[in-house]
Formats: C-alpha cells, sequence, structure tokens
C-alpha cells in the first residue's frame, strides 16, 4: 500500500504540517427516510437499518436530520446538483462565487500545494449529478474511469515527453492570453447581458490557466510509488464491483497528499442491474410508492451504499499520521444526497452524514425548527463549519452566513 503521510512530505517537518482534507461522496437518489433516519436524538440513538454497517464506528460521525437547501434547490432530480452548493445553478446569477460547490472552495484554499487541487470522481457520467461547481457558474466533469484515476495518481511520465508536454502548457497559455484580449475589447462593445455573460467566461478563463499552472509545476516532481494494482479491465466490471475501487484510489489519494479535496458522484448503477441480486433498475426501485417489493430490493443497493462508506472510514481510521491522529481524524467526509425522498421527488431534509475531520461525534442531531419537522435549517450553515474546519477564515457560503451551532471541535 502507500505510505502515509510523512513529516518528510510537509514542508516543515512538524506535526502542524499534517494537513485537513475534505471528501464528499454524493448519491443521486438519496435513501429511503425511515430507513436511514435515527428515531431518537443524541448520542443514545439506536442505528436505523441502513446505519448497521457504520456499527463499529458510530463514535466517528454524525447523523443529521433537518438540514436541506430550503427552495434554492427545489426540482427533483435536478436539485441534486445544489447539493454541495445549496443553489441551483440557473439561480445564481449575480452571486460573487455563482453556484461553487464546497468542496470547490476548499480547493481554492489548497491551490498549488498538491498535485491536484481536487479530484472529481464519478461512477458514470450524468448530468443529474454532477455535484461539483466552479466559482463561474459551471459544472466540473468528472473522472469516471477508475483506470484513468489510478494513471492520474501513480503513472509515471515518460522523461521523453517532458518537454513537448511542457511546450504544450505554454502554447495553450499563450492562446488563453490572446483569446483574453480579445474579450476585454469585446466587453467595450456589448450590453448589460453580455458583459455578465463575459465575466463568468474570464473567470472560466482564470480557472484554465491555474489548472495550466499547477500542472506546469508539479511537472518535475515525480509521482507516490504504490503496491496498489488494479484488476485488469477494472472499468468494465459492474458498479458493485467497481465502486469499491473508487473508494481504494481515494484512500490512496489522500495518503499520498495528491490531493486534499476529494468527490465522489455515485448515480445510476448501469447495466446488468449493476451485479445486484436485484430485478428492477435502480431509478425505477426509487419510485417504489411504499410497495415492500420495491423497498426490500432498493434496501440491497442502499445498504451497499453505506457498507462502503463503512468501509472507506475504516481505512482511514488504520492510518496513523505524524500529528498523533488517524487519516480519519484528518479528513471531513460528508456522505449523503442532494435528493431527500426520490419516491416523491422532494430534496427537503437530506440525508447527511459527517464523519471525522475532527469534530465531536457519537450523535444524531436534529436542526429541524418546529415540532411538524416542516421547517429545517439551511444545510450551508454545515458547509460553513467544514470550511471553517478545513483552514479558511470565513462565516458565509453560498446563502448561509454562519456555522452550524452544537458542532464543536
Amino acid at each position: 500500500m502507500a505510505l502515509p503521510y510523512l513529516d518528510a512530505m510537509a514542508e516543515t517537518a512538524t506535526v502542524n504540517a499534517v494537513p485537513m482534507r475534505m471528501v464528499c461522496t454524493g448519491l443521486n437518489f438519496g435513501f429511503v427516510p425511515r430507513l436511514f433516519f435515527p428515531e431518537v436524538i443524541g448520542p443514545d440513538y439506536e442505528l436505523p437499518e441502513r446505519l448497521q454497517p457504520l456499527k463499529s464506528l458510530k463514535t466517528d460521525f454524525t447523523v443529521f436530520s433537518g438540514l436541506d437547501h430550503g427552495t434554492e434547490a427545489q426540482g427533483g432530480h435536478g436539485g441534486v446538483h445544489a447539493y454541495l452548493s445549496g443553489v441551483l445553478s440557473k439561480n445564481s446569477k449575480g452571486m460573487p462565487e455563482a453556484n461553487i460547490s464546497v468542496d470547490q472552495k476548499a480547493a481554492q484554499y489548497v491551490g498549488v500545494q498538491t498535485r491536484y487541487p481536487s479530484l472529481q470522481l464519478s461512477s458514470g457520467y450524468d448530468t443529474n449529478n454532477m455535484i461539483s461547481w466552479s466559482a463561474a457558474g459551471v459544472s466540473i466533469p468528472p473522472v469516471t474511469n477508475v483506470e484513468t484515476l489510478y494513471n492520474l495518481l501513480f503513472q509515471r511520465v515518460d522523461p521523453s515527453l517532458r518537454n513537448s508536454t511542457q511546450a504544450k502548457y505554454a502554447a495553450r497559455s499563450s492562446i488563453l492570453d490572446l483569446v483574453r484580449t480579445d474579450a476585454e475589447y469585446l466587453k467595450l462593445r456589448v450590453g448589460a447581458r453580455d458583459r455578465d455573460k463575459l465575466d463568468r467566461y474570464f473567470t472560466s478563463v482564470e480557472e484554465v490557466e491555474k489548472r495550466l499552472t499547477q500542472a506546469s509545476r508539479w511537472l518535475d516532481k515525480p509521482k507516490p510509488t504504490v503496491e496498489y494494482r488494479l484488476r485488469v479491465a477494472a472499468n468494465e466490471l459492474d458498479f458493485v464491483d467497481r465502486v469499491p475501487l473508487y473508494y481504494d484510489l481515494m484512500a490512496l489519494a489522500l495518503q499520498t497528499d495528491s490531493t486534499r479535496v476529494i468527490t465522489l458522484a455515485l448515480g445510476d448503477i448501469g447495466a446488468n442491474y449493476g451485479g445486484f441480486n436485484i430485478s428492477r433498475g435502480y431509478h425505477q426501485l426509487t419510485h417504489h410508492g411504499k410497495v415492500p417489493e420495491y423497498i426490500t430490493e432498493l434496501s440491497v443497493i442502499e445498504q451497499f451504499h453505506t457498507s462502503q462508506l463503512a468501509r472507506f472510514l475504516t481505512q482511514l481510521r488504520q492510518v496513523q499520521e505524524p500529528n498523533g491522529r488517524t487519516l480519519l481524524d484528518n479528513t471531513m467526509v460528508l456522505f449523503g444526497s442532494g435528493m431527500g425522498n426520490a419516491s416523491s421527488h422532494s430534496n427537503r431534509n437530506l440525508p447527511l452524514i459527517l464523519a471525522g475531520g475532527g469534530f465531536r461525534h457519537g450523535e444524531h442531531k436534529s436542526y429541524f425548527k418546529d415540532e411538524e419537522k416542516t421547517k429545517a435549517t439551511p444545510a450551508g450553515k454545515l458547509f460553513v463549519s467544514m470550511l471553517q474546519r478545513f483552514g479558511l477564515e470565513t462565516d458565509c457560503f453560498g446563502l448561509a452566513n454562519s456555522t452550524l451551532t452544537g458542532l464543536e471541535v
């Protein structure tokens, strides 16, 4: 396996150099609420059926209820893309950073400290489950192929190609400079709506420039060496065999400090029913209408997801770091969905779990503002808490302007 994060990897050989990380996993179809949310609030709750795989990790995570993005993220499956931003892309006009997602806000803070400021991964390209968004209001295409991900992290660069690669980076940068000059000239000759479009365009150009600079700086630095090897034709595996590979590579990426920010979008399970012992498609099962047979088959998929989360958290907990804590202590892992109840196409009361990150865990926390459970707290407040823990000095994110109370470190 890969080496853990060592003092020698940091800029200074002190325990304070151990970084905080952030991982956000998002499911397109949410969970059956009654099987996900505990009945009792506080530390003495019993794990419901869906969370049973996490039993041995109970003190390492918090279950939230009463958190969502309100009216700004309503839209059924179309609202799922607001999972990490709190704002639908169509409603982001006029916002300073559009509908930037929490992972990309954290990636801005990381900058060039790692080879990749962030990694966006997905089990398949699904426009309804694009969960990472830039400050220009543009969805960031994810890496869907596990073999490509492995190569990005660990494949050696041929020294003979180094100069040509550097030249390509320089050429692309020159083109961007030329386009910027032309666009600035055009900006003086168009109306307000077009100027707004150009502003967002400039932001996109700046993000491309940053990525080119990032790639250029790391071109001469060797990638880490690991003993982990992918199975042959890994990307052709069924969903049930492929998802664990994403989690394995995510753990390695964090251990080797290749990145400190990762998102993983898990949507449709693909052909062959994903390799699960079920007789209907995932989407069809989520619209179960409380039919017991549908819920039984849907539970096979949902239980798989929480089992894989438990496996991933266990991997992180087994890695000791120089500051005396585990990799899980130094990694915030958000797990959930922008869909509250797929059967009714509801984006309310999102199923959310936060693990690790040095927070005080072991509870089911409810943030409903009324006994009828109709008024929720903005989930963006949780994201503000996460960003502060990550190191950012901020009191706001998206439409939220404070942290989530009761989530002390």
